[in-house]
């Protein structure tokens, strides 16, 4: 496993501003999500101090991998010694284990075997000094993407914790989700107050997306992690699902990369418009070697039920429509551990780039 609709007056504009093919870019949209998060974790790695703890994990409940539990981790010891660990194929089922080629490429990256470096046991071991930071949390990042596989650090969860056990508030790690997600009040009373708010103009149409948002993922609004682009990113699945609020007409766009690395055919551009008629709302569309999946919501007179519908239904739909298009016409699905790019093609990935 080498684990980017209306008041009548507007119309025209709003159908142009859908029609542009601005979420197009999604490898330096990935690119950057895995530079910010590897910036955030230098910093962390950095300031960890003696006893602390950090663990980085794919989500196996968003990645689909089961009982597979994938992760890297770091421990500051004393005199600015940093300890990381890497899980090793005795931790994990059989199908799921590193190949050679994915073991071959953990010792490049700067790892020693399971059981090399003292304490490591069955874990991939790697020693450095905190002066090295920058350098440790790259390997980091790029084990978590490269070798086990991650698409987008929003599939990450992370855990820090101090020397007490306790855990470390500041950390922040770019679009990861932390482990101990804060719940807040009931959604539907959130939506509620947030409905009231619209009506009475006293919140903007970003704030109030946000807290739809937050509300459907049991979180707060400040917990959500913004990508690069200002977009909040959900996972659903093998599927990737971007929110972005544009201000001007004001809309909120709910939209997916279905399938990258994909041959644009006349038959995938018929399927494409005849899954469309059938969509009550949004559109499926190819740029380039991308298919999207797009549902906008109306920012004038905005309804927190709409946006809660079209993230309930983009999240099912992305899942499903990968699926099955995937098993039509090739290409990548975000999150498809049978159609990752074989070596020598990794430059046209959208999570090969640090």
């Amino acid at each position: 496993m080498t684990a980017d609709h209306p008041q009548p007056a507007d119309l025209d504009s709003e159908q142009i501003l859908l029609d542009e093919p601005t979420t197009a870019d999604l490898r330096a949209k990935v690119t950057e999500a895995w530079r910010d998060f590897a910036r955030s974790l230098t910093s962390l790695v950095a300031a960890l101090t003696a006893g602390s703890y950090l663990e980085v994990t794919l989500d196996p409940a968003a990645s689909g991998t089961g009982d597979a539990i994938y992760s890297v981790g770091v421990e500051a010891g004393p005199d600015g010694r940093l300890d990381a660990r890497a899980v090793g194929n005795a931790a994990l089922p059989p199908g799921m284990r590193l190949d050679r080629a994915a073991v071959a490429d953990m010792v490049a990256l700067g790892w020693s075997p399971p059981g090399v470096v003292e304490g490591s046991g069955e874990q991939f071991g790697l020693c450095t000094a905190v002066e090295r930071s920058a350098q440790l949390a790259t390997i980091l990042t790029r084990t978590m993407r490269d070798v086990y596989g991650a698409p987008h650090p929003a599939f990450l969860v992370y855990g820090a914790r101090d020397e007490r056990d306790e855990p470390i508030a500041e950390a922040a790690l770019g679009t990861a989700r932390p482990e101990a997600t804060l719940e807040t009040e009931d959604p539907e009373s959130a939506l509620a107050a947030i409905a009231r708010e619209a009506r009475e103009g006293g919140l903007p149409l970003d704030e109030r997306v946000r807290t739809v948002v937050a509300a459907m993922l049991k979180t707060t609004p400040d917990q959500l992690q913004l990508d690069g682009d200002g977009d909040i990113n959900i996972r659903a699945g093998s599927a990737m699902v971007f929110v972005r609020v544009r201000d001007s007409p004001p809309l909120v766009d709910v939209f997916s990369p279905v399938l990258t690395g994909i041959r644009p055919t006349e038959k995938l551009y018929v399927k494409l418009s005849d899954l469309t008629n059938r969509m009550p709302i949004g559109r499926l569309y190819c740029t380039e070697d991308t298919v999207w999946a797009s549902v906008p919501v109306f920012g004038r007179n905005f309804q927190p039920t709409h946006l809660m519908l079209a993230v309930q239904v983009m999240t099912g739909l992305a899942d499903e429509l990968d699926d099955r298009l995937h098993g039509e016409f090739g290409g990548k699905r975000f999150f498809g551990e049978g159609d990752k790019p074989a070596k020598g093609d990794e430059q046209h990935g959208t999570g090969m780039y640090l």
